[in-house]
């Protein structure tokens, strides 16, 4: 595997990064006949249950639950918006907690479900985690809040010009290459490749990083996918850092159309077990209606895939507390059935 970026390896090295990065095994590019056929598509979109039509389940969150806890968990609070509480400290990734995931709040993707907690109700975070810069991954608004309450923000290189330009002050800001790492307090956190594309606009392509990431805790080993395509990148990760305790795989907002840059059900299943991870969770999903694909079709098949290959997966209520160590034992009820 070769590098996208050349020379340094220093962290936020400007001077040396590329006018625009791209992957190790593919070249992404959208021509006008691709875009062509994504619009076809959509016009002829026939979905029965593109949204859900009873209320998505959620556990309500308070800081002193979170308080109260003492082992390494995970929390989903939304789409691919994780909470990790690790050795005692707080470690929040892609956090996106507007109402829709857009550059406007009065139109664009709408959220399903409401946040399990708010953004006030956070306790002091010790690092957000960012994969890329799409906006159902980095929110403004989250950030502006976010950035009063945050020690240091750890997101691809060039990622943190949108946060400098948001207020957040550039020593609280870490960008890593692929294969850098950083510590917050006694956490180990390392950038790994993922097959994606950034911008967030017409004119911005592939001017930031993707990633995707380790955490390790002095107690468990866990692994993120990012948004990603499938790619033999995985099973360098699980070489070089595995085996995790957790991997949290996208498993959603994918299509044959695109499925260089988001894998299917079948490619994230795949993906976890290349990384050599425990418990599946799969992430990227059930909070706002982003392809073609009805919206818990991913559930239904990442579950029924998982099933056939003896995978242990594990698939709270937003909002659950779930012990690392034991999310294969966690309460698993299909809520995404409404079977209530």
């Amino acid at each position: 595997m070769t590098s996208f970026c050349s020379a340094s390896n220093s962290i936020a090295a400007n001077a040396t990064q590329p006018e625009k990065f791209t992957n190790t095994h593919i070249e992404y590019k959208t021509t006008w006949q691709d875009m062509w056929k994504v619009t076809k598509a959509y016009f002829r979109d026939d979905r029965k249950a593109a949204t859900p039509n009873f209320d998505i389940p959620v556990s309500e969150l308070t800081s002193q639950m979170l308080n109260d806890v003492s082992e390494d968990s995970v929390i989903k609070l939304g789409h691919s918006t994780t909470l990790l509480k690790l050795a005692e400290r707080y470690i929040l990734i892609d956090p996106v907690f507007s109402e829709r995931a857009s550059p406007v709040q009065w139109m664009g993707p709408k959220r399903f479900h409401k946040a399990p907690i708010s953004l006030d109700a956070l306790p002091h975070i010790d690092a957000v985690i960012i994969s890329h810069d799409h906006y159902d991954h980095l929110d403004k608004g989250s950030i502006e809040v976010l950035k009063h309450k945050v020690k240091v923000f750890i997101t691809p290189l060039r990622v943190g010009n949108h946060l400098r330009d948001w207020g957040v002050s550039s020593d609280k800001i870490v960008e890593l290459n692929w294969w850098q790492n950083t510590h917050v307090a006694g956490i180990e956190i390392i950038a790994t490749p993922s097959q994606h594309f950034s911008g967030r606009s017409l004119f911005d392509k592939d001017e930031t990083l993707w990633a995707s990431w380790v955490i390790r805790s002095p107690n468990t080993n866990i692994f993120y996918s990012g948004d990603s395509g499938y790619f033999e990148g995985f099973k360098t990760i699980g070489e070089k850092y595995g085996p995790f305790d957790l991997s949290m795989i996208e498993t959603g907002a994918y299509n044959e159309l695109w499925s260089d840059i988001h894998m299917l059900p079948s490619e994230s299943l795949q993906a976890h077990i290349d990384v050599q991870a425990n418990v599946m969770m799969p992430v990227h999903n059930s909070t706002f209606d982003l392809a073609l694909h009805n919206w818990n079709e991913p559930l239904i098949k990442i579950t029924e895939k998982a099933g056939i290959k003896g995978v242990p997966i594990s698939i709270p209520i937003f909002g659950e507390i779930v012990p690392i160590k034991n999310a294969a034992e966690a309460p698993n009820k299909t809520w995404w059935l409404d079977e209530r």
